[in-house]
């Protein structure tokens, strides 16, 4: 039996297989709203096999986008727009996830395939452009080419941690199954854990409990607010790959409060931050995931350069990682799952597709002599 293939269960979602599909930002909403292009490129997951599809980064707040085109979730308008996507991929038999971030000093960001603002006054107006001034720990800039931020005080403390609040119950009325807690990458709540960007000397910059304390804050009110019978994941950065950076012992540490308040995966990336030294290979995060889970005893998904079927199972065969996470590899193989079904299972996997393609699917690969 595979164990790839194989169920598993968090609280009252149960997974039909251990293959997520990670959040990818597409850069392609108004005003925050999800349309045609959302629905599309979700979807297309659930007809592939994934069991487990999680929406993109999702701003709590107007300025907590990436970029004036990414989803929000601050205000009930941007809720119909994403239950019609919940509802696509429950239909098609798979459990429907939503990463909840602000993005502090990484906000307001142009959008990547253009390389910078140079859209034309026509196209504001037809994009929905916006522009804002971000916040985050302190008030230093990301790199050169972003604005500096606000540092956030008590009274900006307290509509970050509201706004998390509010989309987390705004999530739960869009019918998702779980949600992700956004904490890598070199966001808001990982400037916060990292002394690369958090500056502060109050209460919440320092020691690493210190740098902990805001995040923790969140992650505890973003729990109360979720039903007690659905999972909560958490996405970490668990190295910034910067010398005086996080570190894999402090990330476990963070881990073990995240488990303490009833987060149920741990979603283990890296990096975030300008100067990182990234060793960039196949399965490169892979020992972070295993670190975590070991170190923390808590599950874990395993992501980043994933591409194989019979990597992905030796990873949980392992004990490496619990979950395995495709985002890349997801956008040029919508079918991965399927794809790898028929590398890992014995009989006839076409069942498993889509009935409108299986049974083409299976022709097919017959006149190619591939099955009898």
């Amino acid at each position: 039996m595979s164990k790839l293939f194989s169920p598993v269960t968090y609280r009252s979602m149960t997974l039909k297989n251990r293959v997520i599909v990670a959040p990818m930002c597409q850069y392609s909403a108004r005003h925050g709203m999800a349309n045609d292009w959302h629905l599309v490129h979700l979807g297309r997951f659930a007809l592939g096999g994934f069991s487990l599809v999680i929406v993109e980064a999702t701003g709590v707040t107007p300025e907590g986008r990436i970029s004036y085109a990414c989803l929000g979730l601050w205000e009930d308008a941007q809720i119909a727009p994403l239950k019609r996507i919940v509802d696509f991929l429950h239909g098609n038999g798979a459990k429907a996830g939503i990463q909840l971030a602000h993005a502090g000093r990484k906000a307001n960001a142009p959008i990547p395939w253009r390389g910078g603002f140079n859209e034309t006054e026509a196209e504001k107006a037809v994009l929905g452009f916006e522009a804002w001034t971000s916040v985050a720990p302190s008030a230093e800039r990301h790199t050169a080419s972003y604005p500096v931020p606000e540092a956030l005080d008590a009274a900006g403390l307290a509509r970050v941690r509201d706004g998390f609040v509010a989309a987390t119950k705004r999530a739960d009325a869009a019918g998702f199954d779980m949600i992700e807690l956004h904490s890598a990458h070199g966001y808001l709540l990982n400037q916060f854990l990292s002394p690369v960007a958090n500056k502060r000397a109050d209460e919440y910059g320092g020691s690493l409990e210190n740098r902990m304390r805001f995040p923790l804050e969140v992650a505890r009110a973003v729990r109360a607010a979720w039903p007690k019978d659905k999972p909560a994941f958490v996405r970490i950065s668990v190295t910034d790959w910067i010398e005086d950076g996080v570190t894999v012992e402090e990330s476990v540490a963070y881990a073990k409060a995240l488990k303490a308040i009833g987060y149920d995966v741990v979603h283990c990336t890296s990096s975030g931050f300008d100067g990182a030294k990234i060793p960039v290979g196949p399965l490169y995060q892979v020992p972070l995931a295993e670190a975590v889970r070991r170190g923390a005893d808590v599950p874990t998904a395993a992501v980043g350069l994933i591409t194989r079927a019979e990597e992905a199972e030796r990873i949980l065969e392992n004990g490496q990682a619990d979950l395995i996470a495709l985002a890349r590899q997801a956008l040029d193989d919508p079918n991965w799952p399927l794809h790898a079904m028929r590398e890992l299972l014995t009989g006839d996997t076409y069942g498993n597709w889509p009935q409108q393609a299986g049974y083409a699917v299976r022709n097919k690969d017959r006149s190619l002599g591939l099955v009898k």
